[in-house]
């Protein structure tokens, strides 16, 4: 099927064959062990484009891969066979100071939309990496640097833009297409591809932030955590318990041993954010102290364009981390043969915690800690050993019933999904899917079937 002529003339993007430069690096998405050729590579230029691939797609049966940063665990950026949407040409912003508003299309990286909207001393909560795209991040939840002040991503969504399975551009919001709105805010995109986003901005003109490294042992894992839950709203903390790589600013002594790698988010001003950072630099001596006044950009890390990691991991929920659930994480790190494994800690609360659990397709608001088991590795045949650890680590840390970001999540099959969507928030996507995409179209997701016998 010679799709790559027949698509080019249609459209006012571009289209990548098998044949044609740079399709083997459009092709190549953050995670590695990822090896799929598409038949086509479209970089849309805008909706209508969007709406005839979505139609091609429709009318051939062939797969649809939505692509908006290419960080899929599972690779849902790229497909065997089918047509890869790629959004990355799409970065138009549009900010409204004064409204503290900002459209922005869905091929704009965080980081890219961070750094203009941070020239007007200004800021919307996505994640922990700057080249993570906004669509993606932003239909998943969004759990970020920002998330104890100004809750998940979803929670500063405005509006939406979105091409349905039908090829239709609906604008939704409130009060337009309420039941779209709803599921769009943390039921990924299972629903459309949203083009364009309409975020809130918040006054953030500067945090204090940056990587404090500090020597892991049960009680300052414990004691860590208990400042973090206890700190005000205007901290976030993200917590990766690890062996030392070689920084260069880590004494070569240093290297191997066991350190909590933190990274911390004070959206304030210099004089208390030092105040809120206190109990944690006294809780040890630190081994590196990296952190600084900064604009809000800055905390995120340089990206390395050519690094992509062979890695597997498992997201949980967990209502707390006491001293044998640390020592348990030390143990289980320092007995493992991967080339890096790590623990990483999120408490969560303040924001975030405030909005009603029904409020979004994002269920999981009362959890008091989000946890990311992970585990490299460098050929094939680790892969089942690895997983193994994850998941026996990641299982012996939950506390409280069961729960996934579906963010997080890799190819781990349906009960994992509904992990991400317990109870009623499952049966009231599938009915949403049912409307918006009766033939689940865009399956290549964290697939939410739509339910059988709706409308």
């Amino acid at each position: 099927m010679l799709l790559t002529p027949q698509l080019a003339e249609a459209l006012e993007g571009r289209v990548v064959g098998p044949d044609d430069a740079g399709y083997d690096r459009m092709r190549t998405v953050f995670y590695g062990g990822i090896d799929r050729r598409p038949l086509a590579i479209v970089r849309a230029a805008n909706s209508e484009d969007v709406s005839r691939v979505i139609a091609l797609a429709r009318e051939t049966g062939l797969e649809l891969a939505v692509r908006s940063g290419g960080h899929s665990l599972a690779g849902h950026g790229v497909t065997e066979g089918g047509i890869v949407l790629d959004l990355s040409d799409m970065k138009a912003l549009e900010i409204d100071v004064e409204g503290r508003t900002a459209w922005a299309e869905t091929g704009l990286t965080s980081g890219e939309y961070s750094a203009a909207v941070a020239e007007h001393g200004l800021a919307t909560g996505f994640g922990d990496t700057g080249s993570v795209g906004i669509g993606g991040i932003t239909l998943g939840g969004g759990v970020g640097f920002l998330v104890r002040k100004h809750g998940l991503t979803i929670d500063s969504l405005v509006a939406a833009e979105i091409v349905t399975a039908g090829g239709d551009l609906l604008y939704t919001d409130a009060d337009t297409h309420p039941d779209l709105f709803w599921a769009i805010r943390g039921g990924g995109g299972n629903f459309g591809v949203a083009t364009r986003l309409q975020f809130r901005l918040h006054e953030v003109d500067g945090i204090v932030g940056g990587l404090l490294i500090l020597p892991a042992t049960p009680d300052l894992i414990t004691s860590f955590v208990a400042e973090a839950d206890a700190a005000p709203d205007e901290l976030s903390t993200i917590a990766a318990v690890m062996s030392a790589p070689p920084l260069p600013f880590l004494p070569p002594e240093v290297h191997g041993r066991l350190v909590v790698m933190a990274q911390l988010a004070y959206a304030g001003g210099a004089e208390d954010g030092e105040r809120a950072l206190a109990p944690f630099r006294a809780l040890a001596t630190p081994l590196a102290d990296l952190v600084r006044p900064m604009s809000y950009p800055e905390i995120f890390m340089p990206d390395e364009e050519d690094f992509h990691p062979l890695a597997v991991g498992r997201t949980m929920f967990t209502d707390g981390i006491d001293s044998s659930a640390a020592e348990l994480i030390l143990e289980q790190i320092e007995a493992s043969t991967a080339p890096m494994a790590v623990t990483q800690i999120r408490v969560l609360g303040g924001a975030m915690a405030r909005v009603p659990a029904d409020t979004t397709a994002f269920a999981h608001r009362d959890r008091r800690i989000m946890g990311n088991v992970a585990a490299m590795y460098t050929r094939p045949e680790e892969l089942p050993e690895r997983e193994a650890w994850v998941r026996g680590l990641a299982d012996a840390l939950r506390r409280g019933h069961d729960g996934a970001y579906v963010g997080f999540l890799a190819d781990e099959g349906e009960e994992r999904v509904r992990a991400a969507y317990p109870g009623s928030t499952w049966v009231r996507l599938a009915s949403i899917k049912a409307s918006y995409d009766p033939h689940n179209l865009f399956r290549l997701n964290q697939n939410i079937p739509p339910a059988v016998g709706s409308s």
